[in-house]
């Protein structure tokens, strides 16, 4: 089974946090933060559609000037998400350019701005013809955990304390199309861009009756199938693939509750480890999680797989004690885990 979702950390773990999210079989991605991403190529860059901005400190932000810089000029909507105040400080990035040359432009690269608050989201419209000046008022709507969702896929959020707001992220796959060589063998089928029609109408939980219209190579002859019958013969269907990511959050009981919720059972969380639990002080003064904590947390949510990174520059040469305690904060939880759940079998 090849996972839809191939997220890896865009820097080292003493680097600016970071996550980029290409799709497999697609000219897409999505990025989860915008600190430094020289790293990341041109052509990385201009697949993303949407990104995702937990919060405006400079190390998680200050990439945003490049990805617009890579993006001018082409014909291409940016969703750009972040907490609150995130509208003022996307627009007083902005503000920092002249724009008088934009009209040279063949192609316009509008940007769509959501801010997150508590009880909801108020999104505006950027166009780069019109020198970036709001083009419609904001619209308001509930914000109920989801960010984002398309047939496919759904991106959810917890807002978290770092001093400010800061966002947790996840991004889950509604299911997983897991195609069947031999299914296809057997209907004399060969892959082949037709493939990525076939799964995004699985996607869009078009009606299984409706007609498939198949072309398996150029000049070949149209043939049509049932969906639903189509799919019986060269699908599986498993549940879809589940990313979380926690950056800059504070260790305390309402953050835990939360962090927890949101990336319940990811199949591969991401999630800072910025101090030793020997300076769990310090990282309670700068609102950040210790290795250790880490490791619980992960192991709280029941994730299947997780890596630690944004760590303090103090430790240096030491990364392999982070990810030792963390390691085994992990291993020690879900220890725990498994006796509380004994124990509730026998009560019950």
């Amino acid at each position: 089974m090849r996972p839809r979702f191939h997220p890896r950390l865009i820097n080292g773990p003493f680097d600016d946090p970071g996550l980029y999210i290409p799709f497999l079989f697609q000219h897409r991605a999505i990025i989860f933060d915008l600190g430094d991403i020289t790293c990341l190529a041109g052509r990385d860059l201009q697949k993303i559609s949407h990104a995702f901005v937990t919060h405006t400190h400079m190390d998680h932000f200050i990439g945003f000037d490049r990805l617009l810089r890579t993006l001018l000029g082409r014909e291409k909507t940016l969703a750009l998400f972040g907490p609150e105040g995130f509208i003022k400080n996307v627009e007083g990035k902005l503000a920092g350019y002249s724009w008088n040359l934009v009209s040279n432009f063949n192609y316009p690269l509008n940007l769509e701005i959501t801010e997150v608050n508590s009880q909801s989201t108020v999104c505006r419209r950027y166009c780069c013809g019109d020198k970036f000046i709001p083009v419609n008022q904001s619209v308001e709507q509930p914000f109920n955990g989801i960010l984002y969702e398309e047939p496919g896929l759904t991106v959810t959020a917890a807002i978290l304390d770092h001093g400010i707001p800061c966002l947790g992220l996840a991004i889950k796959e509604h299911f997983h199309v897991n195609i069947l060589k031999d299914g296809l063998k057997k209907l004399g089928l060969e892959p082949g861009p037709w493939l990525a029609d076939f799964k995004q109408a699985l996607y869009n939980r078009s009606d299984p009756e409706s007609k498939f219209e198949l072309r398996s190579g150029q000049g070949e002859k149209a043939r049509h199938y049932q969906l639903g019958k189509l799919a019986s013969k060269i699908a599986l269907i498993t549940p879809g693939q589940k990313i979380g990511y926690i950056t800059d959050v504070a260790y305390n009981q309402p953050n835990a509750n939360k962090l927890v919720a949101l990336v319940e059972e990811a199949d591969h969380l991401f999630i800072e480890a910025t101090f030793l639990d020997t300076h769990k002080d310090i990282a309670a003064e700068k609102n950040h999680l210790t290795a250790g904590q880490a490791g619980m947390l992960a192991a709280m949510a029941g994730a299947k797989q997780f890596s630690v990174f944004h760590f303090s520059p103090r430790y240096t040469g030491e990364e392999q004690r982070l990810r030792e305690e963390a390691y085994l904060a992990y291993q020690k939880q879900r220890t725990e885990n498994r006796c509380q759940r004994a124990d509730d079998t026998l009560i019950s």
